[in-house]
């Protein structure tokens, strides 16, 4: 069986990682590559309104400096579950909206423990195909995240995830591409790095 193609796109909160990954698998699926998003999130707005609507500020104050990393990383690995089970079943490209990487950085911004133990579980999940980080500065991410108005990021937050992100060993080996740029600029650098692998 042909391994399905999976692209996975990384990169800060703001950094319009989902905006792009769901326009992606539409271009391709309409120019007769059937693809499938796939959101690999660790839950964390679900969290953050349990924990408000009990009258804690988030889920790290609801569940824990332990428990919360833990549910977290649970909840991650489920979706990327799925995500390998339904792409492994249908054969469709699979852009991925975060992955494995997303979980280490995260704990990492924050100063969890137990990184070591979430990679070495982490470990049964593959590679995919190509890894692209949008490198986004964090002040227009923060701009971005404060103009759709769902949430809000602090700006060391976002400094700490885009330092932890380049800090990675695997990072030399993402695809980096410009997330500052107008949104059709980052949607065309995509298209030009995904079309060798599903064909023009």
């Amino acid at each position: 069986m042909v391994r399905p193609v999976m692209i996975a796109l990384l990169g800060v909160d703001g950094s319009g990682k989902s905006t792009q990954a769901r326009a992606l698998a539409r271009r391709l699926t309409a120019r007769g590559h059937p693809a499938t998003y796939f959101e690999n999130a660790g839950g964390r707005p679900l969290w953050t309104r349990l924990a408000r609507a009990l009258g804690r500020p988030d889920g790290v104050a609801l569940f824990g400096r332990t428990g919360y990393p833990a549910l977290e990383a649970a909840v991650r690995a489920a979706a990327m579950t799925r995500t390998l089970l339904v792409t492994r079943l249908t054969g469709r490209t699979a852009v991925l909206d975060r992955w494995t990487w997303c979980q280490y950085v995260i704990m990492a911004a924050r100063g969890d423990r137990g990184r070591r133990a979430v990679r070495a579980a982490y470990a049964i999940f593959p590679r995919p195909t190509v890894v692209c980080f949008l490198a986004t500065s964090p002040e227009v991410a923060r701009r971005r995240v404060l103009a759709r108005g769902i949430d809000t990021e602090e700006l060391g937050h976002l400094r700490a995830l885009d330092g932890a992100y380049r800090a990675l060993p695997e990072f030399g080996s993402f695809l980096v591409i410009d997330g500052d740029r107008d949104p059709d600029e980052v949607a065309a650098a995509l298209d030009r790095v995904v079309s060798p692998l599903v064909g023009r």
